[in-house]
């Protein structure tokens, strides 16, 4: 019966302690070998005694070293390429900042909490975010980075420890000069010191004045090179876009005298520097080794390029023109935007974003509040501004979103000003051109109005006569017969008082552009009165072309005008003669002239030949 008691308590005591049975399983093993390398030399017994050292540590982690790991390990798949943290690692806030490496990895800091994906993590100036996660990888065929897809970051810094027990740590983020970074990159980059088959526990801290929300990847260097190719043309493309930009409108400033495309150009300078800061392209490659201004251009450059902005909407709409108010809102607005960017340069870095969000927000408020304006005035420019404003305004409201700790750090946060930009620059470009195109048109006129009919365009009385006497020159030398016409509008009394008034007002424009049409291209077409035209037909003609061209335009006004009545017609009057006739150009209209006033108000005759 003891006999049984002692056999049942033995079973038990080997099922309980399996991990005991292993180690006494491996004891004989390593003490024959110790003895046989006694005589050995000393270097050669130190070497063994290193191999059996790291056979030690892989089974006490066998046995149980892994529940001394911070939470679940992740384990690095070089097919899958990247692998975010998500809820697989512990965080901890140090609320004044004062933790440090090794009271945090024993433990006894602080209570750590499961990450969770997306969450924002408040923070300010002198406190510290604690990351702890482990990671495992089955092979060496690939190497493994840390990524902070966060360029704006204050500090992070990355702790493991390697076999030997001693610390490594690798620093990077805006207050450490981008060329000090163990991997210089658009962001923090840092590469993971991982053993294949063995878990590796590392620590992040992560100081940050605005709160910290960016997601934690580990991508292998495979994956990298992809994701770099990729954002290298993205970033590319719009750069590419931004400079030229640029230097068109630079090219067209001087020449066409327009300072608006002067503004333009400074606009989208500032705006595209910008972003070269917020996405760390300047940090890396502009100024790497100037930390101070690394960490605070991401925030002054922005007011800078929206006061450009300001005055540049205020040029294209013509707002000092439209209304002095508005334009002294919007340059006080300027004027306040480079203030904020000096400030940002001067206060404490806490301040910086409760500066620059207010000013930005409002600013942009203003503008688009003044470019409805104007396009609720008749500018027919100020419709296409505000479309392009829409993908900026959109566009902005992100990164100002994250700065002030309501959106987390994404694509999006980081990316939607330069694709807002993106979409705007081609339609701000369309817009200038066509400005400058109206602006043009209209130098023209008014160069011209001594020449012209404003309403019409066509030549006036004094360049009708002008052509005439060449006409009659010109037939005359080459002999051959020319024809001019004088077109009266008989009903417009009959038409204002049958239709609304300013219907007839409208007539005469309807009729010019019914005459321009029947002319040919090296004929001229002119107003001479408010409802008399002048025509001339260049020669060689025929009788019956000759014959023709008054009953032509006659049937050519009778014909009914679209969103009009059918009644609503113009009734002409064409006295018409052929030249040279021996006489100069003033008499031959004084005799057509004559004709036309001698016809009766009643009369049903249109065509009235003179010889």
């Amino acid at each position: 019966m003891a006999e049984s008691n002692t056999q049942g308590w033995r079973r038990s005591r080997e099922r309980s302690l399996p991990g005991r049975r292993r180690m006494d399983f491996m004891l004989p093993i390593v003490r024959r070998q110790w003895q046989h390398n006694l005589g050995g030399s000393v270097e050669k017994r130190r070497h063994w005694s290193a191999r059996w050292s790291v056979l030690a540590v892989v089974l006490v982690l066998l046995l149980g070293g892994r529940a001394a790991l911070a939470g679940p390990v992740l384990a690095l798949d070089a097919a899958a390429g990247e692998l975010a943290l998500d809820g697989h690692g512990q965080a901890w806030l140090d609320a004044d900042g004062h933790a440090d490496l090794a009271s945090v990895a024993a433990g006894t800091a602080g209570a750590w909490v499961a990450t969770v994906p997306g969450h924002i993590y408040p923070l300010r100036r002198g406190q510290a975010l604690w990351f702890r996660f482990t990671l495992s990888e089955a092979d060496d065929n690939e190497r493994w980075y840390l990524q902070v897809p966060y360029p704006g970051v204050d500090r992070v810094t990355l702790s493991t420890q390697d076999p030997q027990g001693r610390w490594i740590e690798q620093t990077a983020g805006d207050t450490l000069a981008v060329a000090a970074w163990p991997l210089p990159h658009r962001h923090p980059l840092l590469p993971l010191a991982l053993m294949p088959g063995t878990p590796q526990q590392f620590y992040l801290r992560v100081e940050n004045r605005n709160g910290f929300g960016a997601p934690l990847q580990f991508t292998s260097e495979r994956e990298l090179v992809r994701q770099e190719q990729r954002s290298g043309l993205v970033l590319g493309i719009y750069f590419g876009l931004a400079g030229l930009s640029i230097v068109l409108a630079l090219l067209a400033a001087l020449p066409l005298r327009d300072a608006a495309f002067a503004w333009y150009a400074l606009t989208i300078g500032l705006m595209a520097l910008s972003q070269a800061c917020l996405t760390g392209i300047a940090g890396l490659h502009l100024w790497p080794r100037q930390a101070w201004w690394n960490d605070v251009s991401a925030i002054a450059l922005p007011p800078a390029a929206v006061a450009a902005l300001l005055w540049f909407l205020s040029t294209v709409v013509s707002l000092p023109e439209r209304s002095r108010r508005s334009h002294l809102l919007l340059a006080v607005l300027s004027v306040a935007c480079l203030a904020a960017a000096g400030a940002i340069l001067l206060v404490d870095p806490g301040w910086r974003s409760r500066i620059l969000v207010p000013v930005m927000v409002l600013s942009i408020l203003a503008a688009i509040s003044v470019v409805a304006w104007a396009a609720s005035r008749g500018d027919r420019h100020a419709g296409w501004l505000l479309v392009a404003m829409v993908p900026v305004a959109v566009g902005a409201s992100l990164p100002l979103a994250r700065l002030s700790g309501w959106l987390p750090v994404s694509f999006w946060t980081t990316h939607a000003m330069q694709i807002g930009i993106a979409i705007d620059l081609p339609l701000l470009m369309a817009v200038l051109v066509a400005r400058s195109q109206h602006r043009r048109a209209t130098s023209r006129r008014l160069h011209g109005l001594d020449r012209t009919d404003p309403a019409t365009g066509l030549i006036n009385a004094h360049v009708f006569l002008e052509r005439l006497q060449r006409l009659i020159a010109r037939s005359g030398r080459l002999k051959h017969d020319s024809l001019v016409l004088l077109v009266d509008i008989a009903n417009t009394q009959a038409l204002r008082r049958d239709f609304e008034p300013r219907w007839a007002d409208e007539l005469p424009l309807r009729v010019a552009g019914r005459l321009q049409s029947a002319a040919r291209e090296f004929d001229s077409v002119a107003r001479l009165a408010d409802h008399r035209f002048g025509m001339l037909v260049e020669g060689p003609l025929t009788v019956d072309e000759v014959a023709a061209t008054g009953p032509k335009i006659v049937a050519r006004c009778l014909m009914p005008f679209k969103d009009r009545p059918l009644e609503w017609v113009a009734q002409v009057r064409v006295a018409h003669t052929l030249v040279p006739s021996g006489h100069d150009a003033r008499s031959v209209v004084e005799r057509l002239d004559a004709v036309l006033a001698a016809v009766p108000p009643d009369s049903k005759r249109a065509v009235f030949p003179v010889r």
